[in-house]
């Protein structure tokens, strides 16, 4: 297994797997349009950027994962005043249960401390417990609850 900073020839696969994480979110999300292609980031750009480091994962030469770390300005009431942010996170089928995802995410860690970040956040859907367990083995915990209604659904 193979953990390094994606390049720009690993576009094609990425835009795939960009896909992959948008039809597994789509039922867990009524927000999402469903009738169109949805592109959640500019991956391109993202692997070009200084504040960014795209991740890949290799197994025998085949990428089977991805994911991000971005480094995020935060307003002035916070303690720290910058935070690394975790996204794309995405693992093929087959290699899921691998320890994959956490060898992305301490890879990530590791980014962010050399940079001297030492917060780090992420979000995921409470619909996706499987995800929610691999962040907890990793160390996160869960602090905040996003809520939503649509107004038209309520009788208020």
């Amino acid at each position: 297994m193979i953990v390094r900073a994606a390049t720009i020839e690993d576009l094609p696969i990425l835009l795939d797997f960009e896909q992959g994480i948008v039809q597994a979110e789509r039922p867990m999300d009524p927000t999402l349009k469903t009738d169109e292609k949805i592109n959640y980031y500019d991956l391109g750009d993202y692997i070009k950027a200084d504040h960014t480091e795209v991740v890949v994962v290799e197994v025998e030469g085949e990428i089977v994962g991805s994911g991000y770390g971005q480094i995020r300005d935060r307003k002035e009431f916070f303690k720290q005043s910058q935070m690394g942010y975790i996204g794309f996170m995405y693992v093929k089928e087959a290699f899921r249960g691998q320890g994959i995802s956490q060898q992305i995410i301490q890879y990530i860690s590791d980014w962010f401390a050399a940079k001297g970040i030492d917060e780090i956040q992420l979000d995921v859907y409470d619909q996706n417990p499987r995800a929610i367990r691999a962040y907890e083995k990793a160390g996160f915990e869960k602090y905040l609850v996003r809520m939503r209604m649509n107004v038209e659904d309520q009788n208020l």
